[in-house]
């Protein structure tokens, strides 16, 4: 995955989330949109959602530094659906 730009090679990685509806996908995005990468260069991160589908692009100048930001994305993921889970709206019984 990885592009040339210009001298510099630029990794790239993608992620796509599937949500069971666009208004979780939605929440997701605001919730995880404020985290700015720690670093100031070597890294940027872009974050969309298309229907029930968040969507998000690194690209990186090194690799353990694409790593630390997935991984970290990943873990603030994974709390934001666990509190859109446990605090979300409940289905109707059928």
């Amino acid at each position: 995955m990885a592009a040339t730009d210009g001298e510099r090679n630029k990794l790239e990685f993608s992620l796509d989330v599937p949500f069971p509806s666009s208004r979780e996908a939605a929440i997701a995005l605001r919730s995880l949109s404020p985290d700015r990468e720690p670093r100031k260069g070597g890294i940027s991160k872009q974050l969309t959602v298309s229907d029930s589908t968040l969507s998000v692009r690194w690209s990186a100048d090194e690799a353990r530094i694409l790593r630390v930001s997935v991984n970290s994305f990943l873990d603030h993921l994974s709390l934001v659906m666990e509190t859109m889970e446990m605090f979300g709206p409940r289905c109707p019984p059928q």
